[in-house]
Formats: structure tokens, C-alpha cells, sequence
């Protein structure tokens, strides 16, 4: 069995969605492109063929991944996130001590993740380091950058 995947009640029906999409339209626009692809005739010379199942192939790939996270997912109630250590779905308030800036990320499963959005995977190197760790203490993250030192001023829901 595949390990637990954490998601928000939101985040699960939006990765629901998704798949209900995909099983239907996503299915019915690539079986209409492979059908009009080998009514041009030789298969073996259609470069629209190959394209239209290698789509099917990246489609059926992505509806068997949603469904093996929907099947491992954990709805968390973000009312009862303990904030007295980083957890998923915790926000933590670090300041990079070099470049003396603060950021706050709100940590989530890796199908959550949005950067824009400042929110990190629990699997980044920063979401794993920051995870269990309280106020107050600083962790040393390996970034492509270098390493960075972060220090954890606050945690809340």
C-alpha cells in the first residue's frame, strides 16, 4: 500500500474533479482524435496517430496517478493542526538569516504545492526540514543555491 498523502478537504475535491474530467472528456476528446487520425489512412506514416496515443498514454498515466492519490489521500482538518511544531498544513514564519529576509510557508502534500502561492511540499528539502521542528529553532536547508539558514519565528494554522 502506498503511503498516506495529506490533502486539504478542498485540495481532495479538486483532485476528484480532475479525474471525473479525465475519465470522460479527456477520454472522448482522445478517442475522437484517434479515430480522425486513422480515417487519413496509413498508420504507420501519420504523425497524428502517434500523437493522439502517445495523449492517451499521458492521459491513462495521470487518471491512474489521481486515483492512486485519491485512494491514499487523509482529509486534514486544518481547525486541528497543532501549531506547537511544524506539520502539514502548519504556516511557518522563517527569516533566511543571510539575507536577513522573511518568508512564510504554508506546508502541504506535494500535489498541493504551489510556490506562487508560498506554499511548499512536506518533500522539499525546506519542507523537511522546517517538519517537527518549534519557535525558535534553526535549520540548515541544501537549496541549488547553496545552503541556506532559516530560522523559525512562527508557526500557526
Amino acid at each position: 500500500m502506498s503511503k498516506p498523502v495529506y490533502l486539504t478537504a478542498e485540495a481532495l475535491d479538486r483532485l476528484k474533479a480532475e479525474l471525473q474530467t479525465a475519465r470522460t472528456t479527456g477520454r472522448a476528446e482522445i478517442a475522437e482524435a484517434i479515430a480522425e487520425a486513422r480515417a487519413q489512412g496509413d498508420l504507420s506514416e501519420n504523425a497524428e496517430y502517434d500523437a493522439a496515443k502517445e495523449a492517451q498514454g499521458h492521459l491513462e498515466a495521470r487518471i491512474a496517478k489521481l486515483e492512486s492519490t485519491i485512494a491514499s489521500a487523509r482529509v486534514v482538518d486544518e481547525s486541528e493542526v497543532d501549531t506547537s511544531r511544524a506539520r502539514i498544513l502548519s504556516k511557518v514564519q522563517v527569516r533566511n538569516k543571510k539575507a536577513n529576509r522573511e518568508m512564510t510557508y504554508t506546508l502541504v502534500s506535494a500535489e498541493e504545492a504551489d510556490l506562487k502561492s508560498q506554499k511548499i511540499s512536506v518533500d522539499s528539502p525546506i519542507g523537511k526540514a522546517l517538519l517537527g521542528k518549534e519557535v525558535g529553532e534553526t535549520v540548515k536547508v541544501k537549496v541549488p543555491a547553496g545552503v541556506v539558514e532559516l530560522e523559525i519565528l512562527d508557526i500557526s494554522r
